[in-house]
């Protein structure tokens, strides 16, 4: 397991991350750890698109059409990895527009993640 992993109990919605990995664990029991998907083969849109901007980054769900963001099916969080020591976060729920506005420091390596609650964890290609 590394930084940043993502675990979902196997009985329940919770869903973990790693934040410090130092030894030899390599699994949580109970936990899967969640596999990042890149394709979408579906009608509604999971990969995470990131548009670079003066101030920083804006992240949207879904290039031509956003992802849905119902009670049912929506995005929990969306998040960017900025050279692989910086972790920002905005969680969504019902409702919100699925896309986050992240004012930071630019940096050399960007990686966009969200987390639908039905289709699971997915980064940007």
């Amino acid at each position: 397991m590394k930084r940043y992993d993502i675990f979902k109990c196997e009985k329940s919605n919770t869903v973990i991350d790693v934040l410090v990995s130092e030894g030899a664990c390599n699994e949580i029991p109970g936990f899967v750890k969640l596999e990042e998907k890149t394709q979408d083969a579906s009608t509604e849109k999971h990969v995470p698109y990131i548009e670079e901007h003066a101030d920083g980054y804006f992240v949207k769900v879904g290039k031509e059409v956003a992802h849905p963001m119902t009670e049912q099916h929506y995005i929990q969080f969306i998040e960017i990895i900025v050279d692989g020591d910086r972790l920002y976060r905005k969680y969504l729920k019902p409702g919100d527009e699925p896309a986050a506005c992240f004012k930071v420091v630019k940096g050399t390596s960007v990686v966009a993640r969200e987390y639908c609650n039905i289709h699971g964890l997915w980064k940007d290609k």
